[in-house]
């Protein structure tokens, strides 16, 4: 994580993040070991909510650790990685991202796209390969909404969605 998705300036100590591996079904249907770092203040919540995704078979295609991306956000998001901690901005601002402290989770982002606009006016998504997946009344597989077991478990164990925001992030969940 060194030089990675922990640089200097974090304001989380290394002693309060905890590395959690998780099994998930991946697109394919085949049983996958997932890897996270998260702050330990929701660790244990994160594994009882991906262990009932599990026992569902919900759908996650991917989960390896952000380090693997080099903490390249936009890389892990476009390869379709669910990931939580990030020592990183929120995009486009000097805001910390509440990856940053790993409160937040991503899932499924291609899926899921953050959905924005720049200050031209021209809607922009992140990742640029979810442009699919910005049309919510669309149906398709993979998404996150208010009916979906995701939705649904992270929202009983108190993380907030970024899909119910002005500027939708479908992917994201925080606490």
């Amino acid at each position: 994580m060194d030089g990675s998705s922990y640089r200097p300036g974090c304001p989380v100590a290394v002693e309060d993040l905890r590395y959690l591996r998780v099994l998930h079904y991946d697109y394919d249907g085949k049983i996958r070991v997932g890897e996270l770092v998260a702050n330990k203040s929701i660790s244990d919540d994160l594994l009882s909510i991906f262990r009932r995704l599990f026992d569902a078979r919900y759908p996650i295609e991917k989960m390896i650790l952000i380090d693997e991306y080099g903490g390249d956000d936009e890389l892990s998001s476009s390869d379709n990685n669910t990931s939580c901690f990030n020592y990183r901005m929120v995009a486009g601002t000097q805001k910390l991202s509440r990856h940053a402290l790993g409160t937040a989770i991503d899932v499924n982002p291609v899926n899921n796209p953050y959905v924005t606009t720049n200050e031209e006016g021209a809607v922009i998504c992140m990742p640029s390969n979810g442009s699919a997946y910005m049309d919510r009344s669309e149906s398709f597989d993979h998404k996150i909404d208010e009916d979906d077991l995701c939705f649904r478990l992270f929202s009983e164990y108190g993380f907030t969605w970024g899909g119910s925001w002005y500027e939708p992030d479908y992917m994201h969940f925080t606490r």
